[in-house]
């Protein structure tokens, strides 16, 4: 087993990669009566086009497989997985995202249990035609559920008028009518192609005794048979640089204007430390462009032009990368010219100062630290670095260490206006 120690944030994180591929991680934290405990593999929505276990040509899957997997995978033939953790005490969930999937549970007591059950029900598929009709009625109500959200339609509308190939405009719970493409048998190879151990972590934090942790899931391992680790191929198709669409109007049930400006990422295939700094870069830029302390924020507020409702964001994994800038306003073309200007101004004559850039940092450095006692945050942004290839807590040394020629590279990255695209949702009544 593994020890490393990240003597500037105090934390010790033991891990070890099993014989049969599975990657496990340990960090426990003193002061904590809650454990924490995930098993993700890596692959979701976007991983529709690749060659399955066994074969040797591409396929490509109904949408929305992957989440429909994972409602799956907590359906055995002996009754609900839930209805177990719920007798044990513990509080289990999951979810599905663009590129991974997650099964985990929270306790403060019967740990060891708990982590048994959520190993067997992971590794123990179980499908049948009849409980995948079933199914497909529950998740077209979700589908239908999200239809209806203006929030989630003002986000996901807007990674669809950025991307034109790119599967990350394909929504995570496919549509109604692609998940009535959806058989047991395509759960299978779905399953047999991206839940081998090999292509999947468990990660433990909180209340937990590394050794005695490790110990017990290396046995419960050792315990099984699978089948050979083989290198998963899979196809994205090429995306251009420019946006899919520049303008989007739709017409919804909200009460204000919901604005959403988008900008695409033109430069993502990267990973590990370089991925990690330029995650970080983009994140800084974005803080000093239009951050609650920018120039930006105060003459919009003062204006009128956002309200509490304001955020903006930025998601970047390998393959693809989006920034956003959104809010609710009565005021949605003003508020589009003034977010324009503030990107224009940076192109057009760069005024970030070393200055700005020490602010940045501290504030992302202290905001990083805070985040470290919460043990769900923790559990969620470590996996997800870690099949990036990166690692959570390099964060604080790669922000100490950006300089001001990695926030002009950056900024370049999501600055071109070709690759930009608006959305805005308007009260009325949505069609189509």
């Amino acid at each position: 087993m593994e020890k490393l120690t990240f003597e500037n944030l105090q934390e010790t994180l033991f891990h070890e990669r099993l014989d049969n591929g599975l990657n496990v991680y340990i960090l426990p934290k003193r002061g904590f009566s809650k454990t924490y405990v995930t098993f993700t593999t890596k692959y979701g929505s976007i991983d529709r086009t690749f060659i399955p276990r066994g074969k040797e040509e591409f396929v490509t899957v109904p949408d929305g497989i992957a989440h429909f997997l994972e409602h799956k995978m907590f359906d055995k033939k002996e009754g609900d997985v839930f209805q177990k953790f719920g007798v044990l005490g513990a509080s289990a969930n999951a979810f599905t995202s663009f590129t991974r999937t997650s099964y985990l549970f929270s306790t403060t007591d019967n740990l060891y249990e708990s982590t048994k059950v959520l190993l067997d029900f992971v590794q123990e598929p179980y499908f049948t035609e009849e409980k995948v009709e079933k199914e497909k009625g529950i998740i077209a109500q979700e589908i239908t559920m999200y239809d209806d959200n203006p929030d989630w339609q003002n986000y996901f509308g807007t990674i669809q008028s950025l991307y034109k190939e790119y599967p990350v405009n394909i929504d995570i719970a496919g549509t109604i009518e692609t998940i009535q493409e959806i058989t047991a048998e395509h759960l299978y190879e779905c399953y047999e192609t991206f839940y081998h151990p090999s292509n999947m972590a468990v990660f433990v934090i909180g209340a937990v005794d590394p050794e005695e942790m490790m110990n017990f899931i290396r046995e419960d391992q050792n315990s099984k048979e699978f089948s050979e680790p083989i290198e998963i191929k899979r196809k994205y198709p090429e995306e251009p640089l420019e946006a899919n669409k520049k303008k989007t109007v739709l017409e919804m049930d909200v009460l204000r204007p919901k604005f959403n400006y988008g900008m695409k990422c033109s430069r993502t295939i990267m990973e590990g430390s370089e991925m990690l700094r330029q995650d970080l870069a983009v994140n800084l830029v974005l803080d000093i462009l239009f951050g609650k302390t920018s120039e930006f924020y105060t003459k919009a507020y003062s204006d009128h032009l956002i309200d509490e409702t304001y955020h903006y964001d930025f998601i970047f994994e390998k393959g693809y990368g989006f920034a956003m800038v959104e809010s609710d306003t009565e005021h949605p073309s003003e508020l589009e010219a003034a977010v324009r200007n503030t990107l224009k101004s940076q192109v057009d004559n760069w005024s970030i100062s070393e200055e700005d850039l020490n602010r940045a940092k501290k504030r992302r450095i202290g905001q990083f630290m805070r985040s470290l006692n919460s043990i769900e945050f923790i559990s969620n942004q470590f996996t997800q670095y870690n099949f990036n290839e990166m690692n959570l807590f390099d964060v604080v040394p790669t922000l100490e260490n950006i300089q001001i020629e990695h926030l002009q590279d950056a900024f370049s990255t999501i600055s071109n206006v070709d690759s930009h695209t608006v959305m805005t949702i308007v009260p009325g009544s949505k069609e189509g």
